[in-house]
């Protein structure tokens, strides 16, 4: 699609701490009817990956296709061309809604380029405690997460549904009434891109009863939830039954984002509009249940982090499935191709459609077959693919993460200097991992150790030599760009203009 390419208007659906298993385009045993429909309707990116671990590692790929810390000492977007202003430069209605993440305000630049945009948070601009809630995005959640009970007794005493005191937790009202009103109210002659984030899936994870009922059969009471999500904020261990917990809100929460997706996409066939709108939706990263011994989403690059769901429902796309590797930073050339706008030079991601207007997607007769496995459930010999194959990209997808001396450490790093730089690089069925400042190395055959528990960096066969012959270079090339780029910026501070009254209130609370 090029610029002389009738527009679609674009809706651009991301959802925090998503994991590819919570919805049923990847897990069959998963009912969201909303996303299943948006898979059966477009294309699935089967191997879809986040260019970093969490929101700010995440967003300036999603937003502006390029690597966090690339040619900015901060996190955001900042001096950044992103989709919201390229689309606007060229005539496009602009819409964003983030459902109260912090690390999506304007302080960090994701305001620029939207004539309507709300983050759902304190003016991060008036006041520290503002300021703090922009650098601490869960804050607000857990405020309104410990208040819940009473607005729930408050809401029965009313005689009103126990619902919405739940839902407010999330903001998902917020920003689903304010795409609402955007849709509604713009003009019919003009194309537009909407930005809508979704908070439900990140801890605490607080869904309406009724999706908890819908998605496990049973109920987990305020005191269970508040219990389970007490014992996680504590660091206490985790049993297998608060576990089960968890992961039954979790999913739940999935369903209610799915079911506000549901509202939106009412609206837009309401106003004429379904069928002239593509639908792009993403997770922005995944999220832990302890399978490399944590919850949430801590600074790692395994695939329960870095695997995330990719979608595309586009006019006049016919629906496929491909397994071809693409990191997130896709996004915003592909939402340019949909509206009909040139994609600037910055941008380092390439569009997901093809010349003719369609996912550039594989043949399924040119992919290379899975992995067989074993009678005993053991994988047998490992494929050697090839790069350069039809389903094999010529670059891999690189992800990075920071890592203290703290795993658990908060808040999130905001620069290169606190800690050890993390840069993984992935192709169709290999993972690589490499702590830039300790040389210690990982890689795992994806297909025949989904979990990624096996590090075969050590124990060298022609495959696996191969692998690392082809993704080390591209973490190498990554690490290095880093590294030029922070010395050219060095003495700039992330937070410099964050006023003195802030920084000591962060250090007394014991953060960075």
């Amino acid at each position: 699609m090029d610029g002389t390419s009738p527009r679609s208007n674009v809706l651009l659906v991301t959802v925090d701490s998503l994991r590819t298993d919570a919805i049923g385009p990847y897990d069959a045993e998963r009912r969201t009817p909303v996303i299943d429909e948006l898979g059966d309707r477009g294309v699935v990116f089967e191997r879809g990956f986040a260019n970093g671990n969490w929101t700010p590692f995440s967003f300036p790929s999603i937003m502006a296709s390029q690597p966090v810390f690339s040619d900015s000492n901060r996190i955001g977007v900042e001096d950044r061309p992103t989709i919201a202003e390229v689309a606007s430069e060229a005539g496009v209605a602009t819409g964003g809604f983030n459902a109260a993440n912090g690390f999506l305000t304007s302080y960090w630049g994701y305001d620029e380029g939207f004539d309507e945009f709300d983050s759902f948070v304190a003016d991060v601009s008036s006041s520290i405690y503002g300021k703090y809630l922009a650098t601490h995005p869960t804050v607000e959640a857990w405020l309104q997460f410990a208040a819940s009970p009473f607005r729930r007794l408050s809401a029965k005493l009313r005689g009103k549904s126990d619902d919405r005191p739940f839902l407010d937790t999330s903001r998902m009202f917020d920003v689903e009434n304010a795409a609402t009103e955007f849709v509604e109210a713009r003009d019919d002659d003009e194309p537009f891109f909407l930005w809508v984030h979704y908070m439900d899936a990140h801890t605490p994870y607080v869904p309406a009863p009724r999706y908890v009922r819908e998605v496990s059969g049973q109920t987990v009471g305020t005191h269970r939830m508040l219990l389970a999500h007490t014992r996680t904020g504590l660091g206490l261990e985790v049993g297998d039954s608060t576990l089960d917990d968890l992961r039954t809100l979790y999913q739940a929460a999935v369903r209610q984002v799915d079911a506000s997706i549901g509202r939106l996409l009412d609206t837009l066939e309401a106003e004429g509009l379904r069928d002239e709108t593509a639908v792009v939706f993403a997770g922005d990263h995944g999220e832990e249940f302890q399978e490399h011994g944590h919850l949430a989403h801590y600074p790692k690059l395994y695939d329960e982090l870095i695997h995330v769901p990719l979608l595309v429902d586009a006019p006049g796309v016919e629906a496929d499935r491909t397994d071809r590797p693409v990191g997130l930073d896709a996004v915003p050339p592909t939402v340019a191709d949909l509206l009909g706008v040139e994609a600037p030079d910055a941008w380092e991601g390439e569009s997901l459609l093809d010349p003719a207007d369609g996912p550039t997607v594989d043949d399924p007769a040119d992919a290379e077959p899975e992995p067989a496995v074993a009678s005993d459930g053991g994988a047998v010999a490992e494929p050697d693919v090839e790069p350069g194959t039809a389903s094999e990209p010529t670059d891999p997808v690189v992800s990075v993460t920071v890592r203290g001396e703290e795993l658990t450490a908060q808040p999130i790093p905001r620069s290169l200097d606190d800690g050890d730089l993390l840069v993984s690089a992935r192709d169709r069925d290999w993972t690589y991992i490499e702590n830039a400042d300790t040389g210690a190395a990982e890689l795992y055959h994806r297909p025949s150790d989904p979990d990624q528990q096996e590090n075969l960096a050590d124990d060298p066969t022609p495959e696996r030599e191969a692998a690392i012959e082809r993704l080390a270079p591209a973490v190498a090339s990554h690490v290095a760009r880093l590294r030029e780029d922070a010395e050219g910026r060095e003495g700039a501070s992330d937070d410099e203009d964050i006023d003195e009254d802030l920084e000591a209130q962060l250090s007394a609370l014991g953060y960075r």
